[in-house]
């Protein structure tokens, strides 16, 4: 007899995990959930890093998004949502699939700890048994870290501008809030001296629906800035054709062009092209999701 068959093989009595209901709980079952609660709109969002920083907690839940340092790394925002009742719901994980997704997040990054933003002591319970985390066992109140005041201006902000705050860089969320007007925030802070400084950078969005009603933006209005930046180009002698085709995501730009004799193509259209997108984004806040300009014609000055 081998010494392989003196081996009792046990392999096959082990359970099959991919079977058990409760996986996501054995996953995580080991994880620290904190919480930071407060009323909607009175700056749980501004200090969520602050306040995960203080716990040395690297990862945020906060309006159905997962976050990791500043980067979105599952979920989708509920601030993007068309009513309260669905934002309610993205901010609770009720959809399998977006519950789902955040899950797998967790199974895959395996953190220690997790810091889980709500309104209220259930909410924020709620969030955590929905995901299959442990319960809630330490829980930080926007009126331990902000004052009265603080409250009150951030909440004016919310009802009177629309404003929302997004604990990450404007560049990770830029892509999923086209149509939203997006403002970069960057904040330094120290509590004293010789305490380590909180660096941060966060996003404020304004979803215009909140305080301006739905809008749309006609195909001629990215035309028109075309056409105004061909004539600020020395190389481009005119715009022959123009298409625009806009979808949720962004908008698709084709254009066909005469160049002017001597205009060095590659470069100039790369940069012609890099010009457009940046004046369309800043302009419209629409995504440019592709842009594709064709020389059709030379133009050979006299």
């Amino acid at each position: 007899m081998s010494l392989k068959d003196k081996i009792p093989n046990r392999i096959h009595s082990l359970p099959n995990l991919t079977n058990l209901p409760n996986l996501s709980r054995i996953i995580t079952g080991k994880i620290k959930v904190y919480a930071f609660v407060g009323p909607s709109g009175t700056g749980k969002s501004y200090r969520a890093q602050m306040v995960a920083s203080e716990k040395n907690v690297n990862f945020i839940i906060d309006d159905g998004l997962l976050i990791k340092d500043n980067q979105v790394i599952a979920g989708e925002s509920a601030k993007k949502a068309p009513t309260k009742i669905e934002t309610v719901k993205h901010a609770l994980f009720y959809k399998e699939e977006e519950k789902q997704e955040v899950v797998k997040a967790l199974k895959k990054y395996r953190p220690e700890s997790i810091l889980i933003l709500g309104t209220s002591d259930g909410m924020v319970q709620k969030i955590a048994s929905n995901l299959g985390l442990p319960e809630v066992s330490e829980i930080t109140y926007i009126s331990d870290v902000a004052t009265q005041e603080e409250m009150q201006t951030a909440r004016k902000i919310r009802v009177t501008e629309g404003k929302h705050v997004i604990p990450v860089p404007t560049f990770e969320i830029k892509k999923d809030f086209s149509g939203y007007l997006l403002d970069p925030l960057q904040i330094f802070k120290t509590k004293g001296r010789g305490q380590k400084p909180y660096i941060s950078e966060k996003s404020i969005i304004r979803p215009t629906f909140s305080y301006l009603g739905n809008f749309t933006i006609s195909d001629t209005v990215f035309k028109q800035i075309l056409e105004f930046l061909v004539t600020k180009t020395a190389g481009i002698y005119k715009a022959q054709k123009i298409r625009v085709d806009s979808f949720g995501e962004g908008a698709k730009l084709y254009m066909e062009v005469t160049a002017v004799y001597g205009f060095n193509v590659y470069e100039g259209i790369k940069e012609f092209k890099d010009k457009a997108k940046r004046e369309i984004e800043k302009l419209t806040a629409m995504n440019v999701e592709e842009f594709e300009v064709v020389v059709k014609n030379v133009y050979v000055p006299e």
